[in-house]
């Protein structure tokens, strides 16, 4: 077993103590703070007899809340209420799944419904108005798994009538009046066609279209209220997404808001006419622009009180009262109720209170130049005691744990994250970086990785390490990979395509055999599979097949050398549990070592924070084993869980005595 060389480690315990895992991935005291439109009601997420639940109180007196939900076991993780008050909606699934159903509870009653009592099936919400209350349109795909049929849901009735069938359409947009008005469908060139509908009829010619290279960076973004506005996030013509309003009558459009360095990532629209009143970029860090004066001025005063990130996260029809979520990064976050009319800021809840008065350590916003020029934006926190100028480099190099996104059309962010300060506490620097792919960059930057995976796409995870060593920062020796799904991915392919990089690999549910990924993708993931082929490599042709073998940790497992820990739902829908099991018996033919945890009631990622905790149990103190550092040991946790081992018990300290 290796440890942290004393200096360093007496540097990190002096600094700041252990931190009681549970304290970082256990429940929340409350999360998704939220308004009911008419302001009468805030809601909540909350535990109830230790699990996630939906909480409800009279929005001027808190001390009555009650739990409106009696979920025993799997977590509620979102909710949002209903366009009258009446009820609160929320979706579930079963053991990780996916296949989310939609359910109601009366507020008044407190009666809970399944508004789509049908198995194997996922929902959607396609359209919700601010002026009809008492419906919404829902997709179902109970009819065809492949694709999503519009029907209308009385919220009050639980009736559902079929709108449209949505055979080979990707989506749907519905205007306020609830009338659909654009169907999108995938096409041959890896994007997307833009039908209007007219009377529930798809139009047959597209009005617009999209290739490759505008998929993940055009889409429309809503109408205003009378529908005479379409808005569209787009990048085409340009690199990054601009803000677009385009006049439905006319079709002419204008740009309303567009950043350098960044895609127009979010924006507030107006309660009642559905106009945009703000809109955020965020490259390294979030930053707001207001182009209603009145919101600007709300803005302004927000982030004069509010330093570090701040979102409105829910807001009254009256728009009089707001929630406004704070996020300090360097601590816990803080949802606060905001009354426009006094400017009064009051805290609702912290998200962890446990972590108020906790050591926690500075993240630090970095650009990192790939080997080919790319600018990659990373993100860095340090152990305690190790970077006493707060410089963000330390004294003198740490281990590192290079913690990789997934996606991987996806994005690392400036924000309070407890994998960061969980894994600092241990006494590791801990790097993320978004690397060529991510998204929010534009689309030249997605584009670079289109056919790299595990090729450019991981140099660029080469070229962060090697930037952390030679910045001083990361021990050469001393450095592990870790994450989740995509990040699992590239896990398995830098202890696989690079085995002397890392000490070690912690991989949850990432795919080893690209093929045989791409075979198993959900149903309702088809109209993206072209995409996927022309991003990834298509398996259906002779060059693309040879491309994702060669792609694939799977068929080089017998050049891994170091350490592997995995994680692994047996329900995953996505990344199926037989990529996890087919390496671990090439690995385990080999002789390499690895252990294996598998939970039989998980899916994409563990929900359960029992599991959760229980998995991270296991992986700090993989991490001590084979890396350095220090681990709260695992005691009793594993029973708290459903985890199991499958192999590789030996391998992570504690882990044999912690299955007696």
């Amino acid at each position: 077993m290796t440890t942290l060389s004393p200096p360093a480690a007496e540097a990190v315990q002096a600094a700041a103590p252990l931190i009681e895992r549970a304290r970082f991935f256990g429940n929340p005291s409350r999360m998704a703070g939220t308004l009911s439109p008419d302001g009468n009601w805030l809601s909540w997420i909350a535990p109830l007899d230790d699990v996630l639940n939906i909480w409800i109180a009279p929005a001027g007196a808190l001390d009555e809340a009650r739990a409106v939900t009696r979920e025993t076991v799997r977590p509620i993780r979102e909710h949002f209420w209903a366009p009258d008050s009446r009820s609160v909606l929320y979706v579930q699934d079963k053991g990780g799944d996916e296949n989310f159903l939609l359910y109601g509870v009366d507020v008044e009653s407190g009666i809970e419904t399944c508004l789509t009592p049908f198995e194997n099936t996922r929902v959607m919400i396609v359209g919700i108005s601010h002026t009809i209350r008492d419906r919404i349109l829902i997709g179902l795909n109970n009819r065809d798994p492949h694709w999503h049929d519009v029907h209308s849901l009385d919220l009050n009735t639980g009736a559902l009538s079929t709108i449209i069938h949505g055979d080979g359409m990707a989506g749907f947009l519905a205007d306020d009046t609830l009338t659909l008005r654009m169907a999108l469908a995938p096409n041959a060139a890896g994007g997307y066609d833009f039908h209007r509908v007219s009377d529930n009829v798809i139009e047959e010619e597209p009005f617009t279209a999209t290739t490759l290279e505008d998929a993940l960076t055009t889409q429309p973004a809503g109408f205003t209220a009378d529908g005479s506005t379409l808005y569209w996030i787009d990048s085409r013509g340009r690199d990054t997404a601009a803000l677009i309003a385009q006049d439905v009558a006319s079709g002419e459009a204008h740009i309303i808001a567009a950043h350098d360095r960044a895609d127009i990532g979010a924006v507030l629209t107006n309660p009642k006419t559905g106009v945009v009143e703000a809109w955020a970029a965020n490259y390294l860090t979030t930053e707001w622009t207001a182009i209603d004066p009145a919101i600007g001025d709300d803005l302004a005063f927000l982030q004069s009180r509010l330093p570090g990130e701040i979102a409105v996260t829910s807001r009254t029809e009256a728009d009089d009262k707001w929630t406004v979520a704070h996020d300090p990064v360097a601590t816990v976050p803080i949802v606060y109720l905001y009354d426009r009319s006094t400017r009064a800021l009051t805290e609702l809840y912290v998200s962890r209170p446990e972590l108020a008065d906790a050591p926690l350590a500075p993240m630090h916003a970095l650009e990192i130049a790939a080997r080919d020029g790319l600018v990659l934006t990373a993100y860095l926190t340090l152990p305690p005691g190790s970077d006493a100028d707060g410089d963000g480099r330390p004294k003198a190099p740490v281990p590192m744990v290079l913690l990789v996104h997934g996606g991987p059309w996806a994005r690392d962010s400036f924000a309070f994250n407890p994998y960061h300060q969980w894994l600092a506490n241990r006494g590791y620097a801990v790097l993320s970086v978004n690397f060529r792919g991510s998204t929010g960059f534009g689309k030249r930057f997605i584009s670079a990785a289109d056919l790299q995976w595990g090729a450019a796409m991981h140099d660029d995870l080469i070229d962060t390490v090697d930037w952390a060593v030679g910045q001083g920062i990361a021990q050469k020796d001393r450095i592990a990979i870790m994450g989740g799904s995509y990040g699992g991915y590239a896990t398995l392919a830098g202890l696989a395509f690079t085995p002397d990089v890392f000490a070690c690999g912690v991989d949850i549910v990432g795919p080893s055999n690209l093929e045989t990924l791409l075979q198993t993708i959900p149903p309702y993931w088809e109209a993206a599979r072209e995409q996927f082929h022309q991003r990834m490599g298509n398996p259906n042709t002779p060059e693309g097949l040879a491309l994702i073998k060669a792609r694939s940790p799977l068929h080089q497992a017998d050049r891994i050398v170091k350490p592997l820990l995995i994680g692994q739902g047996a329900n995953d829908p996505r990344v199926n549990q037989a990529e996890s099991d087919q390496i671990v018996a090439a690995m385990k033919a080999k002789g390499i070592p690895v252990t294996y945890v598998l939970f039989p009631d998980e899916g994409h990622g563990f929900a359960r924070p029992e599991n959760n905790i229980a998995f991270n149990a296991i992986a700090e103190n993989f991490l001590e084993t084979w890396l350095g550092g220090r681990a709260e040991p695992i005691g009793a946790t594993l029973g708290a869980s459903s985890a199991t081992v499958p192999e590789g018990a030996a391998f992570t300290a504690g882990l044999e005595a912690a299955l007696r």
